[in-house]
């Protein structure tokens, strides 16, 4: 892809500059997770290219589970080292549609992601002012809501499984760098993180290197995965060290298997503290224009949106 496309498409017609600073911040004894806002569709591929004809160690970069949807988009983003994450939300839209035939409203994934989340506990929940079709899908998977929940796990479970097989693989044998936007979805602005990284990375005892993309929406601005010409600047910042002063106080000592419930409910105090600590690193490496807003808030794709 680096050779045959992106090299191409770089130089001609329209020059493509991209500028790496920090570089030496990026351990070469080691792979670490590498931590990037995402401000639209291709922005790690400059990044991807410049460090791999840097001579720099392959990337392989989480993507959502929803692109994983057609086949050919499927081979695609096998055959170029990424790694697909199936979240909570896209499995229920998923599997939702599937089942009854069409995409969920917003009341009825709030009320069943609550429930798979542990927001609302199943006998807390009122089934009975669902609509029919949520009280069928239910029905359908488990009986009971109680019974839901158990069947959403039992299925998302092997899901996770593979996920941690794979960032283990790329970070401990294989040595490639994983590259992830915590903020989940894109947005101009840094956005809120997702503490699904930070899981990963205590658990495998891996580096966190934040880093902060520079101009690529301009490079990139609709779905065209072909650059528009300009600059995009990427700046690497030291290394977050598990053990280290940033981290090193939110780290969970005992062991627990990442994106589960259960590390969610035990440790979701210190994953979001670290989760924080991480972004506030990213948001320093930004220019004004893509640094988080007061509010933190997304100005990116919000609701259902994300997993369709």
């Amino acid at each position: 892809m680096a050779n045959l496309v992106l090299s191409w498409d770089y130089l001609l017609p329209r020059r493509t500059r991209i500028v790496l600073e920090g570089l030496d911040n990026l351990p070469r004894d080691r792979t670490v997770f590498l931590a990037m806002n995402h401000t639209d569709r291709y922005n790690y591929w400059p990044a991807q290219y410049a460090m791999y004809r840097a001579g720099l160690p392959f990337t392989a970069t989480w993507v959502k589970g929803k692109y994983y949807d057609k086949a050919m988009t499927a081979r695609f983003l096998d055959s170029t080292n990424n790694i697909p994450l199936p979240s909570r939300g896209y499995v229920l839209v998923a599997e939702f549609r599937k089942a009854m035939g069409r995409r969920t409203e917003a009341d009825e994934y709030r009320f069943l992601r609550d429930l798979v989340d542990g927001a609302v506990q199943p006998e807390d929940a009122d089934l009975a002012g669902q609509t029919p079709a949520v009280r069928q899908f239910v029905a359908d998977r488990g009986g009971s809501l109680r019974g839901f929940v158990d069947a959403f796990e039992q299925r998302f479970e092997p899901m996770i499984a593979q996920v941690i097989r794979l960032n283990r693989q790329a970070i401990c044998e294989l040595g490639v760098n994983v590259l992830v936007f915590p903020q989940g979805t894109r947005s101009k602005r840094l956005a809120k993180g997702h503490t699904g990284m930070i899981q990963l990375a205590m658990h495998l005892g891996a580096a966190v290197v934040p880093v902060g993309c520079n101009g690529a929406d301009k490079l990139y601005p609709g779905v065209s995965p072909f650059s528009k010409g300009g600059k995009v600047t990427y700046r690497f910042g030291t290394p977050m060290e598990p053990t280290g002063p940033e981290l090193g106080p939110y780290r969970v000592q005992e062991p627990y298997v990442p994106l589960t419930r259960s590390a969610a409910e035990r440790h979701g105090v210190q994953f979001r503290a670290a989760t924080e600590v991480i972004m506030q690193r990213i948001n320093g490496l930004l220019d004004v224009e893509y640094q988080a807003a007061a509010d933190g808030a997304s100005d990116g794709v919000r609701g259902i949106d994300r997993f369709l």
